[in-house]
Protein backbone atom coordinates (compact mmCIF):
# COMPACT_ATOMS: atom_id res chain seq x y z
CA UNK A 1 0.00 0.00 0.00
CA UNK A 2 2.53 2.50 0.81
CA UNK A 3 4.45 1.57 -2.83
CA UNK A 4 1.07 2.52 -4.23
CA UNK A 5 0.38 5.60 -2.28
CA UNK A 6 4.05 6.54 -3.31
CA UNK A 7 3.94 6.29 -6.55
CA UNK A 8 0.63 8.10 -6.86
CA UNK A 9 1.89 11.13 -5.11
CA UNK A 10 5.25 10.96 -7.37
CA UNK A 11 3.48 10.65 -10.31
CA UNK A 12 1.01 13.80 -9.32
CA UNK A 13 4.03 16.00 -8.27
CA UNK A 14 5.85 14.98 -11.72
CA UNK A 15 2.52 16.23 -13.55
CA UNK A 16 2.23 19.22 -12.01
CA UNK A 17 5.74 20.12 -12.24
CA UNK A 18 5.77 19.23 -16.02
CA UNK A 19 2.45 20.21 -17.07
CA UNK A 20 2.40 23.84 -15.07
CA UNK A 21 -1.32 24.35 -14.28
CA UNK A 22 -2.18 25.21 -10.77
CA UNK A 23 -5.73 26.97 -11.14
CA UNK A 24 -7.76 24.87 -13.20
CA UNK A 25 -9.85 22.49 -11.35
CA UNK A 26 -10.64 20.72 -14.81
CA UNK A 27 -6.75 20.43 -15.61
CA UNK A 28 -5.92 19.67 -12.03
CA UNK A 29 -8.45 16.56 -11.61
CA UNK A 30 -7.10 15.17 -15.18
CA UNK A 31 -3.83 14.93 -13.59
CA UNK A 32 -4.94 13.23 -10.45
CA UNK A 33 -7.11 10.71 -12.82
CA UNK A 34 -4.63 10.19 -14.63
CA UNK A 35 -2.50 9.09 -11.77
CA UNK A 36 -4.46 7.51 -10.17
CA UNK A 37 -4.81 5.28 -13.63
CA UNK A 38 -1.36 4.41 -13.79
CA UNK A 39 -1.04 3.39 -10.03
CA UNK A 40 -3.92 1.32 -11.10
CA UNK A 41 -2.58 -0.29 -14.51
CA UNK A 42 0.50 -0.57 -12.52
CA UNK A 43 -0.72 -2.20 -9.78
CA UNK A 44 -2.60 -4.76 -11.90
CA UNK A 45 0.72 -5.77 -13.31
CA UNK A 46 2.00 -6.31 -10.29
CA UNK A 47 5.27 -3.68 -11.67
CA UNK A 48 4.53 -2.06 -8.14
CA UNK A 49 7.63 -3.33 -5.75
CA UNK A 50 10.20 -2.23 -3.36
CA UNK A 51 12.68 -2.53 -6.33
CA UNK A 52 10.92 -0.50 -8.75
CA UNK A 53 10.15 2.25 -6.10
CA UNK A 54 12.40 1.36 -3.24
CA UNK A 55 10.37 4.18 -0.49
CA UNK A 56 12.23 1.82 1.68
CA UNK A 57 15.82 3.79 1.25
CA UNK A 58 13.58 7.36 2.61
CA UNK A 59 15.70 9.21 4.26
CA UNK A 60 19.14 6.98 3.98
CA UNK A 61 18.92 7.89 0.26
CA UNK A 62 18.58 11.86 1.28
CA UNK A 63 22.02 11.04 3.18
CA UNK A 64 23.70 9.30 0.37
CA UNK A 65 22.56 11.24 -3.09
CA UNK A 66 24.61 14.71 -1.88
CA UNK A 67 27.96 12.48 -1.34
CA UNK A 68 27.41 10.95 -4.35
CA UNK A 69 26.40 14.07 -6.32
CA UNK A 70 30.03 15.66 -4.54
CA UNK A 71 31.88 12.32 -6.01
CA UNK A 72 30.16 13.29 -9.14
CA UNK A 73 31.74 16.56 -9.19
CA UNK A 74 34.99 15.68 -8.22
CA UNK A 75 35.11 13.10 -11.03
CA UNK A 76 34.29 15.34 -13.55
CA UNK A 77 36.52 18.50 -12.67
CA UNK A 78 39.47 15.30 -12.96
CA UNK A 79 38.48 13.98 -16.27
CA UNK A 80 38.16 17.38 -17.53
CA UNK A 81 41.57 18.44 -16.41
CA UNK A 82 43.06 15.04 -17.76
CA UNK A 83 41.74 15.76 -21.16
CA UNK A 84 43.01 19.23 -21.77
CA UNK A 85 46.12 18.21 -20.47
CA UNK A 86 48.20 17.86 -23.96
CA UNK A 87 50.00 14.39 -22.36
CA UNK A 88 46.33 12.60 -21.52
CA UNK A 89 47.69 11.22 -18.36
CA UNK A 90 45.21 8.22 -18.35
CA UNK A 91 46.52 4.84 -17.17
CA UNK A 92 43.02 2.58 -18.34
CA UNK A 93 42.63 -0.64 -16.26
CA UNK A 94 39.91 -3.08 -15.74
CA UNK A 95 39.44 -4.65 -12.11
CA UNK A 96 36.82 -6.56 -10.43
CA UNK A 97 35.34 -5.96 -7.16
CA UNK A 98 33.04 -7.67 -4.86
CA UNK A 99 29.66 -6.04 -3.25
CA UNK A 100 28.79 -5.72 -0.19
CA UNK A 101 25.25 -5.04 -0.92
CA UNK A 102 22.77 -7.98 0.41
CA UNK A 103 20.20 -7.16 -2.57
CA UNK A 104 19.87 -6.69 -6.12
CA UNK A 105 18.93 -3.49 -5.69
CA UNK A 106 21.25 -2.60 -3.42
CA UNK A 107 24.26 -4.16 -6.38
CA UNK A 108 22.15 -2.16 -9.00
CA UNK A 109 22.67 0.84 -7.14
CA UNK A 110 26.27 0.55 -6.18
CA UNK A 111 27.25 -0.47 -10.02
CA UNK A 112 25.22 2.56 -11.55
CA UNK A 113 27.12 4.86 -8.84
CA UNK A 114 30.46 3.39 -10.36
CA UNK A 115 29.04 4.72 -14.10
CA UNK A 116 27.59 7.75 -12.62
CA UNK A 117 30.83 9.02 -11.67
CA UNK A 118 33.02 10.37 -14.62
CA UNK A 119 36.26 7.72 -15.14
CA UNK A 120 34.76 4.58 -14.20
CA UNK A 121 31.87 2.45 -15.65
CA UNK A 122 30.78 -1.00 -14.60
CA UNK A 123 30.76 -3.53 -17.57
CA UNK A 124 29.32 -5.88 -15.67
CA UNK A 125 27.56 -7.51 -13.03
CA UNK A 126 26.60 -10.52 -11.86
CA UNK A 127 26.70 -12.36 -8.72
CA UNK A 128 27.89 -9.73 -6.62
CA UNK A 129 30.99 -8.97 -8.68
CA UNK A 130 31.57 -5.83 -10.51
CA UNK A 131 33.34 -5.65 -13.72
CA UNK A 132 34.55 -2.21 -13.42
CA UNK A 133 36.68 -0.20 -16.10
CA UNK A 134 38.71 3.32 -14.92
CA UNK A 135 40.24 5.65 -17.23
CA UNK A 136 43.18 6.10 -14.30
CA UNK A 137 44.97 4.42 -11.49
CA UNK A 138 43.82 7.05 -9.11
CA UNK A 139 39.92 6.18 -10.40
CA UNK A 140 40.08 2.37 -9.75
CA UNK A 141 42.14 3.07 -6.36
CA UNK A 142 38.56 5.18 -5.73
CA UNK A 143 36.58 1.84 -6.36
CA UNK A 144 38.94 -0.13 -4.34
CA UNK A 145 38.73 2.13 -1.28
CA UNK A 146 35.37 0.47 -0.56
CA UNK A 147 34.02 3.92 0.05
CA UNK A 148 31.09 4.16 -2.25
CA UNK A 149 30.45 0.54 -1.21
CA UNK A 150 30.10 1.29 2.09
CA UNK A 151 28.17 3.84 1.87
CA UNK A 152 25.50 1.80 -0.50
CA UNK A 153 25.97 -0.82 2.21
CA UNK A 154 24.83 1.65 4.62
CA UNK A 155 22.22 2.89 2.32
CA UNK A 156 20.47 0.02 2.00
CA UNK A 157 20.50 -0.94 5.34
CA UNK A 158 22.93 -3.25 6.48
CA UNK A 159 26.37 -3.57 8.55
CA UNK A 160 29.19 -1.44 6.27
CA UNK A 161 31.94 -3.32 4.97
CA UNK A 162 34.22 -2.86 2.41
CA UNK A 163 34.62 -3.87 -1.32
CA UNK A 164 37.56 -6.44 -2.05
CA UNK A 165 39.65 -6.90 -5.43
CA UNK A 166 38.59 -10.11 -6.91
CA UNK A 167 41.34 -11.46 -8.68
Amino acid sequence: MLHRLSLGLVLCILWLLLSGYFSSALLLGLGLASAAAVVFIAHRMDVIDHEGHPVHLGWRATIYLPWLLGEIVKANIDVAWRIIQPSMPIRPNMLRVKASQKSELGNVIYANSITLTPGTVTVELEDGLLGVHAITAEAAEEVLSGEMDRRVTAMEGHVETAGKKVE
